[in-house]
């Protein structure tokens, strides 16, 4: 696939593509005798993991440390457990927080709809926040 191709079915810019190869996040592409990029399979695999990398927020020296492993061998099969381990620990406290703020959210939601069919909004006194608030007064 070309560079276009390849820019198009992820939805990047072709500059990024080049980006990801240059600061080493994918390894180098495949290329024609002529020089030009040509994207294999491995290729897109790499690219695919790199991506989904990012979307989870992990950062990009993480992917760039892998493939550095990675490219040295099988000997660095532990270091890349260590890698991917220390990753998946970072993603697992990622998700408590963002749990914690979506039960909050959703708490404060269920309020304000409540509100809007009562004229009344209304806290728990378990969560925290004030007791009984006309709608427009003060809120936590």
């Amino acid at each position: 696939m070309t560079i276009k191709e390849v820019a198009e079915r992820y939805h990047l810019t072709q500059d990024t593509l080049r980006y990801y190869e240059r600061v080493r996040m994918i390894p180098e592409v495949h290329r024609t005798s002529g020089g030009i990029r040509d994207y294999q399979e491995e290729d897109l695999r790499w690219l695919e993991l790199a991506l989904c990398m990012r979307k989870a927020g992990l950062p990009m020296e993480a992917m760039i440390e892998y493939l550095r492993l990675y490219q040295e061998g099988d000997e660095t099969i532990p270091a890349r457990l260590e890698l991917l381990q220390n990753q998946m620990e970072l993603l697992k406290k990622q998700k408590e927080q963002l749990e914690a703020t979506m039960s909050h959210l959703s708490y404060k939601i269920s309020r304000y709809e409540e509100a809007m069919k009562t004229g009344t909004l209304s806290w728990d006194d378990d969560r925290k926040c004030l007791l009984v608030d006309r709608i427009g007064g003060a809120e936590t």
